[in-house]
C-alpha cells in the first residue's frame, strides 16, 4: 500500500516533467523559419519601436548566396534567439508594400527610392521610417559580418533609446 501512495504522489511531478518537455518541443518548433516579407513598414516600424527596437529590414535576392547566408547563420537567429524584429524586401518583386510614409509601392519601387543597389544590404528603421545606424551592405562568409551587425544593431537601439527619453 504504501507504493501505491508513494507512486500516487509522485504522479503529478512525472505529469509535470512530461509537460514541461513536450512544451520546450514546442518551442523548437516554433522558431521562425523565414523572414517575414514586408507588409506595412508604418506598422512594422511602431511595433518595433514598442519594443524599443529598430526595425531591421533585410534586402535580399533571389539565388544570391550572401543573402542566404546572412539569413540564415545571422537574422534567423537574431529573430529567434533576441526577438530582433525583421522583415525582408526582395529585388525584382512586384508585391505591394506600405512604405513609412503611407505610400503604396512595389518591394522593388521601394528598394530604388532608397537607393539599394547591393544584396544584401540591411536597413536599420526607427521613427517615421528614418535610417538610425548606418547601413550593412553586402555580405560575406567572414566572420565580421555578425560583428558588424551586431555594432549597428547596438548603435540602433542607442538612438531610438535616446529619441524615447526625448519624449
Amino acid at each position: 500500500m504504501l507504493e501505491n501512495r508513494s507512486t500516487r504522489r509522485n504522479f503529478p511531478v512525472r505529469l509535470s516533467a512530461m509537460f514541461v518537455g513536450l512544451l520546450s518541443l514546442d518551442a523548437k518548433s516554433a522558431a521562425i523559419k523565414e523572414i517575414p516579407v514586408a507588409k506595412s513598414l508604418q506598422t512594422e516600424i511602431l511595433q518595433a519601436l514598442k519594443t524599443a527596437s529598430p526595425l531591421l529590414v533585410f534586402v535580399s535576392l533571389d539565388n544570391c548566396p550572401f543573402c542566404k547566408i546572412a539569413r540564415e547563420n545571422y537574422l534567423l537567429p537574431l529573430m529567434n534567439e533576441q526577438s530582433i524584429p525583421i522583415v525582408q524586401v526582395n529585388f525584382r518583386y512586384s508585391a505591394s508594400v506600405i512604405d513609412s510614409r503611407g505610400h503604396v509601392l512595389t518591394q522593388d519601387q521601394l528598394i530604388r527610392a532608397w537607393g539599394v543597389k547591393v544584396a544584401p544590404t540591411m536597413l536599420f528603421l526607427g521613427k517615421e521610417g528614418k535610417e538610425v545606424a548606418p547601413r550593412l551592405t553586402g555580405g560575406s562568409t567572414s566572420d565580421f559580418y555578425g560583428v558588424y551587425l551586431d555594432e549597428r544593431i547596438r548603435i540602433a537601439q542607442s538612438v531610438i533609446q535616446h529619441d524615447a527619453i526625448k519624449k
